[in-house]
């Protein structure tokens, strides 16, 4: 099967990129307040030269134009900064000041961002922020362009907190882990390493938060009017994020698409780890945002990317776009109804000639063999219907065995060693892994394995699998490398019950099988009040407006208080009332993630 490749020559995506430069970086780094370096300009300067073997062409492509950085006007009032962050920060100026637009991973970088458009375009102040999806690289800066206790409008999608906390805090430290792999944070940037995340180059490692929003959008179609600024809203949940929107500005003629029509084939499924997505609604909303907006918008922007200019080029891109989810939900169910298992679909499946040529429409974050996958997954679930996968030994028992049928782990490296020469590298993979799972201590096992992921980086179109591949063999050679949890300020932004909640997920089920705990909990600042019970390893709680009549236990305290006790700074402005003992079992049957698990190795 040959691949359909796109034109190398053609020069639009460059031009494109280069459009509307207004000013570069006044400096080579954005630090933290410590002095700490969160990001680095100086870091994709190696992109300036020729690609060398050890990148695919595409993506060394990808890495190149993901790599400018400045402030760019996009349309007359309309501005970017880009290549400050993973992902881009949007500035529409109204009458008083500017309307930001996804203010980054972290604070330090969207301050920055924001001094550079104001040495520019004047000390102008911000006039009202919006949220466009609940990924942390869209809020997360936030208060770096807000000041505390800010008095401005800030807009979001129905349900942009609970999603936002559900991916950042309930699963927030596996997602992390998996995330340093994702973005290949901690690999040397360079042609042996990092070259980029295919939406950007990488996450800034700064001081990510998140705050509340003032008004919601709910409907299609919802206007709201923001520094004197007409903005008309698109609903479109479940498609890149749980919760997202679109929006048009009809007086500009623009279109932000958020990040739901990039110049790549995102993910259904990103490798990181999240709620997996509905391609076909995602193909759905493309056709419904070029019906209601195509006609409209002279440039279509994104919080990723460059944008795209002329009213026939924004029909045929959201058209592809469409197109690219619309095919790959379709055929993967055809497959998967006559048949075929989502591995096996994976492998059979390809795009139409039309999208594989178009720049994109191709894999360099997501992949047509991943993306497919989820499909499947969202459907059929992790069972491809073969009893024999109903109960398989866990990865450390089944490495055992098959070394021990393969005849020992000198015979399983030798194989290795031949599948690794004849350049089999997807089936070296999968043996060392055996290899290194069954004899962890073997240190040939390990070198054997990280050079297969090596040699399958250097060819990997999609950026996250060159990362993944990257950092696994890293961490082969060099152990996990500790990284600190970046919660950041977000933590500050949860309700009360969603503390509870992710206190709930700490509880530690057998130790705490035999413990029956009643707390009354009030909230002296919010003038609310809480029931908590822990039975059977369940930490249930509940609101509620009775006195604390039968509480083992109850707590006087404000919201602070309690953020505060669940960080570990004591109880000194805590009453209770009852026996002190059963917070102090409460405490005792919570685990502590682990930030740095173990991946490549047992």
């Amino acid at each position: 099967m040959t691949e359909t490749m796109p034109d190398f020559t053609d020069r639009t995506d460059f031009e494109d990129a280069d459009r509307g430069l207004v000013a570069r970086p006044t400096a080579g780094t954005v630090t933290a307040d410590d002095g700490r370096v969160v990001w680095s300009f100086d870091d994709t300067a190696f992109l300036d030269g020729e690609r060398p073997d050890t990148v695919h062409p595409g993506l060394w492509r990808q890495s190149q134009l993901c790599a400018r950085a400045g402030l760019y006007e996009v349309t007359d009032g309309i501005y970017q900064i880009r290549g400050y962050d993973l992902s881009n920060m949007t500035l529409i100026e109204g009458e008083h000041g500017a309307v930001v637009v996804d203010p980054l991973i972290s604070a330090e970088c969207a301050r920055a961002g924001l001094e550079l458009y104001r040495t520019q375009r004047g000390d102008r102040p911000v006039t009202a922020v919006i949220f466009t999806h609940s990924h942390i690289d869209h809020f997360g800066g936030v208060h770096g362009v807000l000041d505390p206790g800010a008095d401005v409008p800030v807009l979001a999608p129905e349900g942009f907190i609970e999603n936002s906390v559900a991916e950042n805090v309930y699963a927030g430290t596996a997602m992390l882990r998996r995330g340093m792999y994702h973005t290949g944070v901690n690999l040397v940037r360079g042609p042996n390493g990092l070259v980029g995340t295919g939406l950007g180059f990488t996450a800034s490692t700064g001081t990510p938060g998140l705050v509340r929003e003032t008004l919601t959008v709910r409907d299609t179609g919802q206007e709201e009017a923001l520094d004197g600024v007409l903005f008309r809203f698109q609903m479109t949940p479940d498609t890149e994020a749980p919760s997202e929107m679109n929006f048009l500005l009809p007086e500009r003629r623009a279109l932000c698409m958020a990040e739901n029509a990039t110049h790549n084939l995102h993910n259904i499924l990103t490798l990181r780890g999240a709620v997996v997505r509905d391609a076909r609604i995602w193909s759905r909303y493309l056709h419904e945002a070029l019906e209601l907006f195509a006609d409209e918008a002279d440039v279509l922007f994104a919080s990723h990317h460059w944008p795209t200019w002329g009213h026939d080029r924004i029909r045929a891109f959201l058209g592809e776009q469409r197109d690219l989810y619309g095919y790959l939900h379709d055929q993967t169910l055809r497959l998967a109804n006559q048949g075929h298992t989502g591995t096996e679909i994976a492998e059979l499946l390809e795009l139409p000639p039309a999208l594989s040529r178009a720049w994109h429409a191709r894999g360099y974050y997501g992949s047509v063999s991943h993306n497919v996958k989820a499909v499947y997954q969202r459907y059929m679930g992790w069972y491809d219907g073969n009893p024999a996968s109903l109960w398989e030994h866990p990865p450390v028992e089944t490495a055992k065995r098959y070394v021990d049928c393969i005849g020992g782990i000198d015979a399983v490296l030798e194989k290795g060693r031949g599948y690794l020469a004849a350049g089999d590298l997807r089936f070296a993979a999968q043996l060392l892994k055996h290899a290194v799972f069954a004899a962890p201590g073997n240190t040939d096992a390990k070198e054997l394995l990280a050079q297969a992921f090596e040699r399958l980086a250097h060819g990997a179109e999609c950026a996250t699998w060159r990362n993944n591949y990257l950092t696994g063999a890293q961490e082969l050679r060099h152990g996990v490398k500790h990284t600190a949890l970046g919660a950041g300020t977000m933590v500050g932004a949860l309700s009360v019950e969603q503390v509870f909640d992710s206190l709930a997920i700490r509880v530690n089920g057998p130790r705490a099988w035999d413990e029956s705990l009643t707390l009354h909990w009030h909230f002296t600042d919010l003038g609310e009040m809480y029931r908590m019970t822990l039975r059977n390893g369940v930490l249930v709680h509940s609101r509620t407006g009775a006195p604390a009549d039968g509480a083992d236990l109850g707590l006087s305290l404000t919201k602070a208080d309690l953020l505060g006790m669940v960080s570990g700074k004591g109880l000194e402005n805590v009453r209770l009332t009852g026996d002190p003992a059963v917070l102090k079992t409460l405490l005792s049957v919570l685990d502590a993630p682990d930030p740095n698990f173990a991946i490549v190795t047992p």
